[in-house]
């Protein structure tokens, strides 16, 4: 399905769309810009409709536990306030013209952004779109592989409550082999923001024109630094984050770091944790059938871990299982409850994440609350860009950056103009 100019349209349209489209951007641009104000007002009204329970045939349409969960955390984040404190946090005070010793300097939308979107979180390629209109851009996303529709869904709701901004977006549903189409699309954007893994971002990187900004969300690493003994409640805290996220977000916890060198210790822990974490399995797993893709997950992981002859020792719970690691490199768990813990004295720390340092994201910190502020330095130092707790690690944070960035700032130009006595 294709989303032009707020109408929904079929694939079949897609040759005349992308034929009409270099004019329509052209003459768009010839207008004055996009005020942030008729994009918060729209989401503003798109959210009282959703409270009023108005929009809840059309969610539960592609409601998955997920999807509801995406929508709970990400909706606070649209409300009025909430936005304008984003424009104001991550522009820096840009929109507004500033004096200068030769004249005055502005911020300007980038111009076109073409949005690459990755589908582990449903929602989040209409989200990426919101960002790139209140920057006053136009907007093409592509939609990924086995979308849900609720994006689509989403946008058309916001072009039907603000007709005003049905100019500016376009959303396809194009394949990522339709190169030729990816490519005209390419061709026409100011800014290219690619969401997903490197052959993704190199695939988007190789049709980049010259002059096009390219802005990468790529995959990112997470895991939980504990040090000392934490409490019950900080582990179910970190049980239920990582049964929930189930690993497939980049801020998902992939491996439990100990802080000490000790293996004794780690199996302690790690026997101290499998109870919790299947607890926590429990509760979430609401049907057989999540609790034994669970399961086969983690069962797959043992054999694997048999034929490669690994010293790793797997604690295999109902759906769920610890695997205590002889190293302390930083990697992807077996996923869905499946979780790594290693050994990681804080002295190592550095050197032990350094080969992974343009790939941190998230760290859980579990300590003594008189040593988390020199952790989270150390962990700072590591490369990491967000520290929480340990329940929290995929928890959306009101002024928080992106990746270590600000989105925002990233799809706005500085315009100085000379003043003329």
């Amino acid at each position: 399905m294709i989303l032009a100019k707020g109408s929904v349209l079929q694939d079949t349209e897609l040759t005349r769309i992308l034929g009409e489209l270099g004019e329509d951007i052209i003459a768009l641009r010839s207008l004055p810009p996009l005020a942030p104000h008729v994009v918060i007002d729209a989401c503003a009204r798109l959210l009282s409709r959703l409270d009023r329970g108005e929009l809840d045939e059309l969610i539960y349409r592609y409601a998955t536990p997920q999807t509801l969960k995406a929508l709970e955390q990400y909706r606070g984040l649209l409300r009025p306030e909430n936005l304008e404190y984003k424009l104001t946090i991550e522009t820096g005070g840009l929109l507004s013209a500033g004096s200068r010793p030769f004249g005055c300097a502005a911020a300007v939308p980038l111009g076109t952004l073409l949005h690459i979107t990755a589908g582990n979180m449903d929602g989040l390629p209409a989200f990426s779109v919101v960002e790139g209109l209140l920057t006053g851009n136009i907007n093409l996303l592509k939609l990924p592989s086995g979308d849900s529709g609720l994006s689509l869904a989403l946008l058309k709701l916001l072009a039907d409550e603000e007709p005003r901004l049905a100019p500016y977006f376009y959303v396809f549903s194009i394949p990522s082999s339709d190169k030729r189409s990816l490519q005209a699309l390419a061709d026409l954007a100011d800014g290219i923001v690619t969401w997903g893994g490197d052959e993704a971002i190199q695939a988007m990187r190789s049709m980049a024109p010259a002059g096009c900004k390219f802005m990468e969300w790529g995959h990112r690493l997470s895991f939980a630094y504990c040090a000392g003994s934490p409490e019950n409640q900080e582990l179910e805290a970190l049980a239920g984050h990582i049964i929930a996220a189930g690993g497939l977000l980049c801020s998902s916890c992939q491996v439990i770091y100990l802080d000490t060198a000790s293996l004794d210790a780690a199996y302690a822990f790690c026997r101290r944790f499998l109870p919790i974490l299947e607890r926590a399995a429990s509760i979430e797993h609401q049907t057989p059938g999540q609790a034994a893709q669970a399961t086969l997950h983690g069962y797959e992981h043992f054999l694997e871990l048999t034929v490669a002859e690994s010293t790793a020792q797997v604690l295999r719970g109902r759906g769920c299982s610890v695997t205590l690691c002889p190293d302390q490199a930083l990697e992807l768990s077996p996923l869905h409850g499946n979780v790594l813990v290693k050994c990681l004295p804080r002295q190592e720390l550095v050197r032990a994440l350094f080969p992974q340092r343009g790939r941190l994201q998230t760290a859980g910190l579990l300590c003594p609350l008189e040593e988390r502020e020199e952790l989270s330095a150390l962990l700072a130092r590591a490369g990491v860009t967000r520290v929480t707790t340990a329940g929290h690690m995929s928890e959306p944070f009101l002024g928080e950056s992106h990746d270590g960035e600000y989105p925002l700032r990233r799809y706005l130009r500085v315009v100085d103009r000379e003043a003329v006595l």
